[in-house]
């Protein structure tokens, strides 16, 4: 018989280790108990495209400290409607209770997204 234990933290390894990518995961978005930054856009949009190795850059750089999400909304459509988003990309910040506290259409560079975070308590993990 399997430990639970062990199948939970390999999907919190899986998902504080790279981004989300589509809504059908286990996971809860805004991940209660932390700031989560959700990019919603497509694999094949060209902004998007641009921002997937920031997005997985970051994710690596804040593990532990925030969530850094991706989800396709031409794979996940109903997702789109969750979030009330009509262009992509878009992105959102929510707070550690999950209250939106931003949100930025189109590109985001890495600093924008350092700089969000940052003015949400948590800290450039790369600054010293």
């Amino acid at each position: 018989m399997r430990k639970p234990g062990l199948f939970i933290a390999f999907f919190c390894f899986l998902f504080f280790a790279v981004p989300v990518m589509a809504s059908s995961t286990p996971f809860q978005i805004p991940v209660p108990g932390m700031v989560t930054m959700v990019d919603l856009g497509a694999k094949t949009c060209v902004p998007c495209k641009m921002m997937e190795p920031i997005l997985k850059k970051l994710s690596t750089n804040y593990d532990g400290k925030a969530v850094i999400a991706f989800i396709d909304v031409w794979q996940e459509p109903e997702q789109s409607k969750k979030f009330k988003v009509s262009m992509i990309p878009t992105q959102i910040f929510f707070d550690k209770d999950g209250k939106e506290v931003s949100r930025h259409v189109g590109f985001m560079s890495e600093k924008e997204i350092v700089d969000q975070l940052a003015k949400m308590g948590v800290a450039d993990p790369l600054r010293r």
